[in-house]
């Protein structure tokens, strides 16, 4: 859909004109955002920065579950028919859209590998295919910012892990609290981050440094990532919800540029959606490469997860055990 641009504003009362008519706008939206409900997001507009804020909150282990991804694909079908009645600029529901997490200390700890090590004994690989491809459809929308006119930051205030990580190199900036933890353990157990770590790093990075994060497994802080120029704003504990709305006010005037930029990016840097597919089912051939002696390792990674949330573990697991 294409947006036409605002004209040049040439006297104060067309442009107060201009701002009625994005307060106008502006209240549908945040009425229509206000009924949206989930099961494991919650979601809500801030109309004084233009900003839609979305945070997952999935019962249990804040994993990408099944549920969490319909949840995700159907938030962002929303937003793309909040803007598919908007005609001009000033008629645009938001303008930054921010990703986040409600679990403390976590932002997401990646993939399902309860529901992977079960679909894989059940020899389940169309479950696991589908699984895989909701995942990168995810990323995808993330990356092209759900094909509408905003701007998308990741805000990470705790670990991001395997695919959580990936979810956040998905967005145009990266926000994250200066002990926030970010890595792909997945070589740990004889596996690779399949759902665009390698399509995102090695565009923001390059190929050999993409490959070296992934092969090492190793887990990088915050303060190392924003070194590397992965983290775009380093803030302080605590302090991450305050550092995206001081980095809006102080660029709000310059979105425009920004928004643009960001699309150049993606324009020159491209990550299409059958690229995100064909590593993706390389992936889920690989998961039923993975030995038993494998299994194993990630049934301990995933106890070690559990015995840190305080979570029962599932009765496969410790019948892997």
């Amino acid at each position: 859909m294409a947006y036409a641009k605002k004209s040049a504003v040439t006297a104060d009362l067309n442009a107060t004109d201009a701002l009625s008519s994005k307060a106008r706008s502006v209240m549908p939206a945040q009425q229509t955002v206000a009924q949206l409900t989930y099961d494991t997001l919650a979601v809500d507009l801030d109309r004084s920065q233009s900003t839609f804020w979305c945070y997952m909150q999935p019962p249990g282990k804040p994993i990408v579950t099944n549920a969490l991804l319909r949840d995700i694909m159907s938030m962002q079908a929303s937003i793309q028919a909040l803007f598919s009645g908007a005609s001009s600029e000033p008629e645009q529901p938001f303008q930054y859209f921010v990703f986040a997490s409600r679990a403390p200390g976590i932002y997401s700890l990646g993939g399902d590998l309860d529901y992977f090590a079960d679909r894989m004994r059940a020899n389940d690989r169309s479950s696991i295919r589908n699984y895989a491809h909701n995942c990168v459809e995810v990323v995808y929308q993330n990356h092209h910012a759900f094909h509408v006119p905003v701007i998308t930051m990741a805000l990470v205030q705790g670990d991001a892990l395997g695919g959580g990580f990936e979810t956040a190199l998905s967005f145009d900036l990266i926000v994250a609290e200066r002990s926030a933890k970010m890595g792909l353990p997945e070589i740990l157990f004889n596996l690779f981050p399949g759902m665009g770590a390698y399509s995102f790093l090695s565009r923001r990075l390059d190929g050999v440094r993409a490959e070296k994060m992934i092969t090492s497994g190793r887990i990088y802080t915050a303060e190392e990532l924003h070194e590397m120029g992965l983290v775009d704003v380093l803030a302080e504990d605590g302090q991450g919800e305050a550092a995206i709305r001081d980095y809006i006010a102080r660029n709000a005037r310059k979105f425009n540029a920004h928004r643009s930029l960001y699309q150049t990016r993606r324009r020159v840097n491209t990550v299409t959606r059958q690229e995100l597919m064909d590593v993706v089912d390389i992936w889920s051939d690989a998961v039923f490469g993975l030995t038993d002696a494998d299994l194993h390792k990630m049934a301990r990674l995933t106890a070690a997860q559990n015995r840190r949330l305080g979570v029962k573990p599932p009765a496969m697991m410790i019948a892997a055990e």
